[in-house]
């Protein structure tokens, strides 16, 4: 299966990813964990990457999508992958169908975790944070459920009026990315209510119609 995942900060995609890879025995890639193992490693992309954040400029295009390509190239996404975080806008998306075309590895599915966005501001203006591990509390805990600290504080991030900027932002970079995989008829949408398990489960049935 070769899949990516795309959807509004707080739709669950990381736990989602997790769990998809998991049943599709495929890796879960992240650009996230792509930048740092790259920066820790201090590869030739890792150093590209940090002379433009230390100098407080955006990582360009050029060097993600290099990153991204070369990662896709290991043994263990021989078999497919899970993309999480990428593409960010159509220039990336392009890219990536050239080169998974090219291979001859086409993407099977962009995967839209659909929610309202009232429901993302009251989850996540209720998420918590706990001080001690950094680990994400649920709505009205008061302990840490990873290391039973209570300290739980609530991250910059999740107040809510950066929640709503967070979301309009998504908008309008991430409007144009679905609309281009429903173009090129890869776009499946699901919505990302219920459990966690309800959601695995609807989008597997959903990824299970696939011809």
């Amino acid at each position: 299966m070769r899949l990516l995942l795309v959807g509004p900060p707080g739709a669950g995609k990381g736990t989602q990813a997790q769990f998809l890879a998991a049943h599709y025995s495929i890796p879960h890639i992240s650009t996230g964990d792509i930048f740092r193992a790259n920066l820790k490693a201090g590869t030739d992309l890792g150093n590209q990457a940090k002379a433009f954040m230390d100098r407080g400029e955006l990582v360009p295009d050029s060097v993600t999508n290099e990153m991204i390509k070369d990662r896709l190239t290991h043994d263990d996404a021989a078999n497919g992958f899970l993309l999480d975080g990428y593409p960010r806008n159509v220039a990336q998306a392009e890219v990536l169908r050239t080169f998974l075309v090219e291979r001859d590895t086409p993407l099977q599915a962009a995967l839209e975790l659909s929610i309202a966005p009232d429901e993302i501001i009251k989850r996540l203006s209720s998420r918590r944070t706990c001080r001690a591990c950094g680990a994400s509390a649920a709505a009205g805990a008061t302990s840490c459920s990873s290391c039973n600290e209570t300290d739980l504080y609530q991250r910059e991030d999740d107040k809510e009026e950066v929640v709503a900027r967070r979301l309009e932002v998504y908008q309008e970079q991430t409007a144009p990315i679905i609309a281009f995989y429903r173009s090129e008829g890869l776009l499946i949408t699901i919505p990302a209510v219920g459990t966690v398990a309800e959601i695995t489960e609807h989008a597997i049935a959903a990824l299970g119609q696939l011809s």
